[in-house]
């Protein structure tokens, strides 16, 4: 048995659009994020020299900042996300539950 909300919900265009515009940026991020990451392994895997270059006189090398940018890159993507979701995405929620309320 199928509730009749849940079917109001799910033919709003609305609704759609949230889940569209939501897989959309799902996946884009999800993309970059499995580039970056494959790309740093990549990196380690194939080019361990290039990684290996000090930075200037002392000790840390190449790797290190690179490391962590794709740690940051990962909270950046993160903080996009989770943005989005806060607001146009939750936004256009309340709107869908408002009409099927009605």
């Amino acid at each position: 048995m199928i509730d009749p909300i849940v079917t109001k919900i799910q033919n709003n265009p609305k609704y759609l659009e949230l889940r569209s515009k939501r897989n959309r940026l799902g996946v884009t991020l999800t993309i970059l994020m499995l580039v970056v990451y494959y790309g740093y392994i990549a990196l380690i895997a194939f080019d361990k020299s290039f990684l290996a270059q000090p930075i200037g006189a002392g000790v840390t090398t190449i790797g290190i900042p690179i490391g962590m940018g794709v740690i940051i890159f990962t909270i950046v993507i993160t903080g996009i996300y989770v943005r989005r979701a806060n607001g146009e995405f939750d936004a256009l929620t309340k709107e869908i539950l408002k009409e099927a309320s009605k």
